[in-house]
């Protein structure tokens, strides 16, 4: 089982963020912001999703998740309550937040199912963030350097995300899931993630008045589809998640554990 901390960002999230805070860039911007309108209504979701899978677990199961599960459930509580200070700053500059809705409205659709059902989906969406997260902590430039408070907002939260990620599978399988619905889960999530991060990153564009820049199309080019744009970086990670002997430890995690080292300054453990 994974030890997981539960860590207190010392960041000043009151301090307005600028329109383009990513190098000037709108197309990173927009991209980012999106991601973060995301975010308080999905870690809700990953935290009732678990709790509710925990419950249906044995006593034995729950014994050994129940240290994991409140080190998660701390990691993305902590997450949601950053990002949602986030997305304030994104209201006061005219951005209409659809994504969340959208995803609540989905959410609904859910009730009364199986519990494993939810843990699937958690887990499908925790290997997004967990191959998301390592990328950008190989590739911290992208977040540019104007804005140091929010890269490391990012760079903490991708660090706690390659984390937990175990945490979701593990439930998931403890609980009998069965390789044909992970599978499945995971389709209809990678669907909905990417359908709602472009819907949502063209009308953060649109609001700001940036996307029909041919600038903003370059930029899209170049760090979605180019050499070492976020494509070709995510393609192979995500495809191992079909193998049906997937683990997620079986990826990678050295950069984070690098970051959370090198950038102990940056946080207090909760209860330290």
């Amino acid at each position: 089982m994974s030890q997981l901390v539960v860590r207190r960002l010392l960041v000043d999230m009151e301090r307005p963020i600028a329109p383009h805070w990513c190098d000037g860039d709108p197309f990173r911007t927009a991209l980012f912001n999106a991601l973060s309108m995301s975010f308080p209504v999905g870690e809700q979701f990953f935290i009732d999703s678990l709790r509710e899978g925990f419950k249906a677990l044995p006593p034995e199961g729950q014994a050994r998740f129940r240290e994991e599960l409140q080190g998660f459930v701390g990691q993305e509580a902590t997450h949601r309550r950053l990002h949602g200070l986030y997305n304030e700053h994104l209201e006061r500059q005219g951005l209409r937040n659809a994504w969340g809705p959208r995803a609540e409205r989905r959410m609904k659709r859910l009730q009364g199912l199986d519990a494993r059902h939810p843990v699937a989906i958690t887990a499908a969406n925790e290997h997004f963030t967990a191959i998301l997260a390592d990328w950008l902590l190989r590739h911290p430039a992208f977040l540019g350097r104007d804005d140091e408070r929010l890269a490391t907002l990012w760079l903490w939260h991708a660090s706690e995300e390659s984390e937990h990620k175990n945490t979701a599978f593990d439930l998931y399988h403890a609980l009998g899931g069965t390789h044909e619905w992970r599978i499945r889960w995971f389709r209809r999530a990678t669907f909905f993630l990417l359908s709602d991060l472009a819907r949502q990153t063209l009308a953060n564009l649109r609001r700001d008045g940036t996307l029909w820049r041919l600038a903003t199309w370059k930029s899209a080019w170049q760090h979605l589809f180019g050499q070492d744009g976020l494509v070709a970086g995510l393609r192979g990670p995500w495809r191992e998640y079909l193998r049906h002997d997937f683990h997620p430890s079986q990826q990678d995690s050295s950069a984070s554990v690098r970051w959370l080292a090198e950038h102990a300054q940056a946080f207090r453990p909760v209860g330290a």
